[in-house]
């Protein structure tokens, strides 16, 4: 039979719905796919080459658990320089990515029944990855602008709260939280003695003027608090390659260990080399990616805006956009009533071939997450595909 635990855990919406387009495409239905968060760039050359390269010399081996100590190296370096955070390198663990980095930390801090806040709108998986861990997920309104609500999140603040988990630049919201709010969180934190999970892996795409500040870096009472989460799959169009890591101070990453040499023993060798001549190369390739992303973001935001019935917030940052979409609930078409989100969702799929991800998914009902991570033609059809489809309902 199987476990309890995972029958109680919810499947990624977000995969599931990737899995049915892969088939309709397969079956020869065109879909314009706005619903993976995804870069749709290629990896840049030079990243390419060191992977190519690190195969040609026999580095196909086993590596250290925490990775090598060249990229743990080139991490530290990085955290130093952009985010003006110091750690040393058994302060830094590797993983196969961001969302495994999280699960690992999470299977290290928490007790079963340890509570684990959540701002919401969030990620698929945190609430999930949560339960998992043995956790107990507690999700909190975000304000209205989507900003940190910290009067919320003192409320659900128990003396079995064990950590916040936020993400920022934020999936699916594009919100990008302010110093100040990260400066009260931290607080919080110190406060309460809660951990910060600290998604950052959007850390490069922020608009208009925004600044994305690391909590880890605002005190050192923050610092010790902070697991900082990060990945090369958004920033360097690596999604493929699997490669996360995060930081904390020794004790937590001696425990994630722990985890990862039972779980994942070490990460892909080639990766690593790849992620090592990433971090130390050009980053105009990340620049050029991000300012592509803004211009794309501004140009979907005021599409969607203009189609009567949808209102929609700028995006800070990331490559989202998370249109409220509730005049169209109760709306009907051939006899059949939009319910909600995920019906709209379908309805979208099916009349004007465009995939988008249900709100809801995101614990924001009312509202479709559209990614932005697509050709500016590619967009300028879906935009006019979804109004045609609206516009019958």
């Amino acid at each position: 039979m199987i476990s309890k635990r995972i029958q109680e855990v919810e499947p990624s919406s977000t995969v599931e719905l990737t899995t049915r387009i892969t088939v309709m495409k397969r079956e020869g239905i065109p879909v314009i796919g706005l619903n993976v968060g995804e870069p749709d760039f290629d990896t840049p050359a030079h990243i390419c080459q060191a992977a190519r390269l690190a195969m040609e010399e026999g580095f196909t081996k086993y590596t250290p658990v925490m990775g090598t100590l060249e990229l743990r190296e080139a991490i530290a370096d990085k955290l130093a320089a952009e985010n003006h955070v110091q750690y040393g390198t058994d302060e830094i663990t590797v993983g196969p990515g961001a969302k495994q980095c999280i699960y690992a930390a999470l299977l290290a801090l928490c007790d079963p029944g340890d509570e684990v806040i959540i701002p919401c709108p969030c990620w698929v998986s945190y609430t999930e990855m949560v339960r998992m861990a043995g956790g107990v997920p507690v999700t909190v309104r975000e304000a209205g602008d989507f900003s940190l609500d910290l009067e919320n999140i003192e409320q659900a603040v128990t003396d079995k709260t064990k950590a916040v988990i936020i993400n920022t630049p934020n999936n699916p919201t594009g919100a990008v939280y302010s110093r100040e709010s990260l400066e009260g969180l931290a607080a919080l934190a110190e406060k309460y003695a809660f951990y910060i999970i600290s998604d950052e892996v959007y850390e490069c795409m922020v608009y208009g003027g925004r600044e994305h500040v690391s909590v880890s870096s605002l005190s050192e009472d923050a610092r010790r608090r902070t697991v900082l989460i990060n990945s090369f799959s958004k920033t360097y169009a690596m999604t493929g390659w699997r490669l996360g890591y995060l930081a904390a101070e020794r004790e937590v990453v001696k425990a994630i260990n722990v985890v990862q040499s039972q779980m994942i023993s070490s990460v892909n060798s080639i990766s690593q080399k790849a992620g090592t001549a990433a971090l130390r190369g050009s980053q105009d390739c990340v620049r050029d990616m991000a300012a592509e992303y803004e211009r794309r973001c501004a140009f979907l935001h005021e599409r969607l805006n203009s189609i009567e019935g949808i209102c929609c917030r700028k995006s800070e940052g990331a490559f989202y956009l998370l249109p409220d979409v509730t005049d169209y609930m109760g709306r009907e078409y051939n006899g059949k009533k939009i319910e909600d989100d995920l019906a709209l969702a379908e309805y979208l799929l099916e009349k004007a071939r465009v995939a988008v991800v249900p709100g809801s998914a995101f614990l924001a009902p009312g509202h479709l997450r559209i990614t932005c991570a697509a050709s500016m033609e590619t967009l300028e059809r879906a935009a006019d595909a979804m109004e045609e489809a609206l516009r019958l309902l």
